[in-house]
């Protein structure tokens, strides 16, 4: 394949992409539409809204179009009502310092700018739902547009970076990623942070991973991506370059790199210490102020909502476990698959390399389709053994090289030859520390929004089913399984029912 046919290829790919992610958030909507029309919600207190503690009433000034108002208001329910509250007032309660400002800070932006001149016509707080609206479904385009980037370089074979990209524009957490909340915000920053560091863009990768803190707590995991590459480059640069000077710079880089990352969730908590703590006396401060180290964020999630170790393991929340199955066990077999096609790789943390037969004794791993070089575990059993040696010994040279980062020179797939198992390492490690706080400290059902950012999940997705052995069956488990919760979601969620 030449040069400009792979190229093309990737252009077309990448449009099926935008095309399905488009399309999957327009049926999305026209379902809650649907389901909203049909079934009354169950709370309809999603309407009232106090006027904020700063005394504006600009939510009590009359509208030339209030039924479509009303019908905007009607539909910021569950915790889309605090970040459109927070976007209007800013944070003027303690519990809402659980949600962190990216979303909050980008639906006042688009409101007081793009959509402003929407007010008159049907009111400040439906433009704030409306621009919520726009900027979560916006973002979720583009977080399927870089997952197909990313996936491109990762699995070496766009045909299968394609079909992780549909499934997931498809995914079981849909309603969210349409919804005012922060999976779309975190999903299109966290992977396109990703994309970034694989193509070798680090201050534009960790910038990326930076808004993930802002977004999410979960956000300042991303900085063990910084970290691990900065362990093997230090490694590089002290044991095989053995240059001291270079060491300490790798070093100093990526911690910096890393306080950067966290630097926004930590901000955020001093700037809810200083206006909770600093001022008030010692009788009218908060327990959590007067903790050795005050994290606001811990102690709203365990006061508020009951979140800790093990405090969800109850009798009465075993329905919660069966919903948040179907994710949970696709996570730990994303998780054993990848560990099992390189138990060396995995067990070294990546300083001890597979040998490449016993990778091919393991499972018959094929060329990509627009590079020749193996694609990330994914099976193909009508290869012949000496194809088999041929792509091996093609791959040899590449495989000894030992940096981390992929960094394509272009956006295709094939100008980024011989994948290194390595590269996978740091997404399995932390789909396993996800998927850890998830099952253990969280509430179990949120598992299912809560890894759904996770590209590991797409990528086995994707070997499951375009594996001969897998895909009848287990293909169409996953499929069912995605659409039955869309379904669901879009019926119980917009409607104010408990869904995740």
């Amino acid at each position: 394949m030449t040069g400009k046919s792979s190229s093309d290829l990737n252009n077309h790919h990448t449009n099926l992409v935008l095309k399905y992610g488009v399309a999957s958030r327009i049926i999305l909507i026209s379902l809650i539409l649907l389901w909203r029309s049909l079934i009354s919600p169950y709370d309809t207190s999603a309407s009232i809204n106090p006027s904020c503690l700063n005394g504006s009433v600009s939510g009590l000034r009359p509208v030339r179009f209030p039924r479509l108002a009303s019908a905007i208001e009607d539909s910021i329910v569950w915790d889309s009502v605090y970040f459109v509250r927070i976007a209007e007032c800013g944070y003027e309660y303690e519990q809402t310092y659980a949600f962190l400002p990216l979303v909050p800070i980008c639906i006042s932006l688009l409101s007081r700018t793009v959509f402003a001149p929407l007010i008159p016509f049907i009111g400040q707080r439906a433009v704030l739902g409306l621009s919520g609206y726009v900027l979560n479904n916006f973002a979720f385009v583009l977080a399927a547009f870089y997952l197909y980037r990313l996936s491109a370089i990762i699995l070496k074979d766009s045909e299968l970076a394609l079909r992780a990209s549909i499934l997931f524009c498809l995914n079981p957490a849909s309603i969210f990623y349409s919804s005012i909340y922060t999976e779309s915000m975190y999903a299109l920053c966290s992977i396109g942070g990703l994309y970034y560091l694989m193509r070798g863009s680090n201050n534009v990768a960790t910038l990326w991973l930076a808004l993930c803190g802002f977004a999410r707590s979960n956000g300042v995991l991303n900085a063990g991506y910084i970290c691990f590459q900065t362990m093997h480059k230090s490694y590089k640069a002290a044991f095989v370059r053995k240059h001291a000077g270079v060491t300490l710079l790798v070093l100093l880089s990526g911690a910096l790199r890393s306080l950067f990352i966290f630097f926004p969730f930590i901000a955020f908590q001093a700037y809810g210490y200083y206006n909770m703590c600093v001022g008030g006396t010692s009788d009218e401060m908060r327990p959590w102020c007067k903790a050795r180290l005050p994290l606001l964020y811990n102690y709203i999630q365990s006061r508020y909502w009951e979140v800790g170790f093990l405090k969800y393991f109850q009798v009465k929340q075993i329905p919660n476990f069966v919903l948040a199955s179907p994710i949970l066990s696709l996570a730990v077999c994303t998780i054993i698959h990848y560990v099992k096609l390189w138990p060396e790789v995995f067990v070294s943390l990546g300083f001890r390399a597979s040998s490449p037969n016993k990778e091919l004794a393991a499972s018959s791993i094929p060329r990509g389709r627009s590079a020749g070089s193996k694609s990330v575990g994914f099976p193909s059993e009508n290869r012949s053994d000496a194809r088999q040696g041929d792509s091996l010994r093609r791959r040899k040279p590449t495989v000894r090289e030992e940096n981390y980062v992929a960094q394509p020179s272009e956006d295709e797939a094939s100008e980024n030859s011989g994948f290194k198992p390595v590269i996978i390492v740091p997404f399995i490690l932390h789909l396993v520390f996800m998927v850890a706080a998830a099952f253990f400290v969280m509430h179990v059902q949120v598992s299912t929004r809560f890894l759904s950012a996770s590209p590991p999940l797409y990528w086995f997705g994707s070997y499951v089913m375009a594996s001969p052995r897998l895909s009848k069956g287990w293909g169409y488990i996953i499929w069912t399984y995605c659409a039955s919760y869309i379904l669901l979601g879009s019926l119980l969620f917009s409607n104010f029912y408990p869904f995740t």
